[in-house]
């Protein structure tokens, strides 16, 4: 079913055959299947049961890997109540719909559905990442906190939602809106779809340029606070963007391990050559880096303390900066183990390729991650010392991350003119978190190649360059799937 969308991807139908606007969107059949299933699995309902980020994090692993595609609108559904719960009323009457396990395609007004799925416009043309320089104009329509909304949408993805979190200037600044797709008498909101973006990968979901035009829309948190009102859902998404590489990553890696592990050549299996296996424990430590990472910004979530939250501010986007730029060399390096057969469809190998560059893009690419990051290290103290705290739990314990500590806390020390360095310190940040995590968490042997190559040196610049003393062989072993 996930490749059904790939070969037969979204249709816009802007008009019906007597020529009056319908603005919809025509999916396969298989995309309204997987996105029922991820909803009734719980992956929009996180927010209000134990362990909830951790068990969806979990979830979101796996249905990442069957199809990437519909885990956007699973992200932007959960990831819109942290921003809804700015305003509690709003909050009260959406928050049950978007959390619900019931998925239902119809458009009609939210009071009649049991479930509600959201998508997100931020983006415009002449803006991008910068989105105080948007130009939609919210004019307020009474007293009542409702708007009306004229201007343009340049990336506005799962368009057939029923609801979308937009930001838009109001009199009072940039603010955050909640736009229904059907309005409470059950007419259609204002909600003009230009086209759908041709892009690389992620074929499966509708993107959309959209436009405003008298379009009816609810405010959201107080005027001029848009940035500060949605960033929860921002911070949420970018939590997906790591969980979903991480996803990605381990299917590849599991492609390329089952492969090598039944595949005969030059006198024996793929997979006991000293080189092959070297290749393959590299991808399994980057993998199992990633996945270790995500699972603990989720439990992060699920602590909701202050420290916890402190740690997350620098924590997420320097996972999201380096994680989702790790995918791409692993699923391409994933595809060539299996030599010309990762090159060609059948495999599954060139969807994972296309989709891998997906989420270092969405949601602020690698320069806004980096910049985030330092933003919180000038003016949040408390977010450096609950980094510190967290990495410096395992102090001792391995003497290569004891150097790459000492070596970032004099990054930290120094950080005038740091902007041009940003990224250097933010992969060093993520390096020596993944690293701390796997000394407590994973196997030895894992934590030491881990530690050996990405924070000793003892490493080349492409896969399969780890020294060969380690034991490789429990590595890839390690990340072999059960069949």
């Amino acid at each position: 079913m996930g490749c059904a969308g790939q070969r037969e991807p979204p249709v816009l139908r802007t008009h019906d055959r007597y020529g009056h606007r319908t603005d919809e969107v025509e999916f396969h059949p298989a995309w309204h299947r997987l996105l029922g299933k991820g909803v009734s699995a719980g992956l929009t309902a996180a927010w209000n049961r134990p362990a909830g980020h951790v068990r969806r994090a979990a979830g979101f692993l796996v249905w990442t890997q069957v199809e990437a595609g519909n885990c956007c609108p699973l992200s932007m559904t959960h990831a819109a109540v942290p921003a809804l719960r700015a305003d509690p009323a709003l909050a009260a009457e959406w928050e049950p719909r978007l959390t619900s396990t019931v998925y239902d395609r119809e458009l009609r007004p939210a009071h009649l559905k049991a479930g509600a799925v959201f998508g997100m416009g931020m983006t415009e043309k002449q803006g991008g990442s910068d989105v105080r320089a948007n130009a939609t104009e919210a004019r307020p329509l009474a007293e009542d906190g409702t708007y009306e909304l004229t201007g343009h949408k340049w990336f506005c993805s799962a368009p057939m939602s029923d609801g979308f979190l937009v930001l838009a200037q109001a009199p009072g600044g940039l603010t955050c809106f909640l736009v229904p797709r059907v309005l409470a008498d059950g007419t259609r909101n204002v909600f003009l779809l230009q086209r759908l973006k041709d892009k690389l990968g992620n074929r499966s979901n509708a993107s959309a340029e959209v436009e405003f035009d008298g379009t009816w829309a609810r405010r959201v948190g107080d005027e001029g606070a848009g940035v500060r009102t949605i960033i929860g859902m921002v911070a949420a998404t970018r939590l997906d963007c790591v969980l979903g590489s991480a996803g990605l990553m381990r299917q590849a890696v599991a492609q390329a391990v089952h492969h090598t592990a039944h595949r005969e050549a030059f006198g024996g299996t793929l997979m006991d050559k000293p080189l092959m296996r070297n290749v393959l424990a590299d991808l399994a430590l980057e993998s199992e880096a990633a996945t270790a990472l995500g699972l603990r910004l989720a439990a992060a979530y699920d602590d909701g303390g202050e420290q916890e939250a402190a740690f997350l501010r620098l924590a997420v986007p320097a996972a999201k900066y380096w994680v989702t730029k790790r995918c791409s060399p692993v699923t391409v390096e994933a595809a060539e183990c299996l030599g010309g057969n990762g090159y060609v469809e059948e495999s599954g190998l060139p969807r994972l390729v296309r989709e891998s560059p997906l989420n270092s893009i969405w949601e602020g690419a690698g320069n806004i991650q980096a910049l985030d990051v330092l933003r919180a290290l000038r003016r949040e103290p408390q977010a450096l010392n609950a980094f510190l705290i967290e990495v410096g739990r395992v102090r001792g314990a391995d003497h290569r991350l004891d150097g790459a500590m000492k070596n970032l806390l004099a990054e930290f020390a120094d950080l005038d003119g740091i902007e041009g360095r940003a990224r250097r310190l933010v992969e060093r940040m993520a390096l020596v978190l993944q690293g701390a995590l796997l000394v407590q968490y994973a196997p030895p042997e894992v934590a030491d190649a881990f530690c050996a190559s990405r924070l000793g040196g003892d490493w080349g610049t492409a896969f399969g360059t780890l020294p060969p003393s380690l034991d490789l062989t429990s590595i890839a072993e390690r990340a072999r799937p059960t069949v």
